[in-house]
């Protein structure tokens, strides 16, 4: 029986947090500093001019991904 193992690239097609941003018209370090302070999703919104749910999924990319959205494995 023949055994596929998955391709282990260092590297991925995903956006990375700071694409993601720019691409919502959110800056980058300003976004960072926020959840640095552990400022709410409502908070965010509101001073980015965006919507609530925006800034979840930003929020979420990054606790799932970090910010270059690249896992390499060995």
């Amino acid at each position: 029986m023949e055994t596929k193992t998955q391709a282990r690239v260092p590297w991925s097609t995903q956006p990375s947090l700071k694409e993601k941003t720019n691409e919502v018209g959110i800056d980058f370090d300003k976004f960072i500093a926020g959840l640095a302070a552990n400022r709410s999703d409502t908070e965010l919104a509101k001073e980015f001019g965006v919507n609530s749910e925006a800034i979840y999924h930003l929020r979420n990319h990054f606790e799932r991904y970090g910010i270059q959205s690249v896992m390499g494995q060995d």
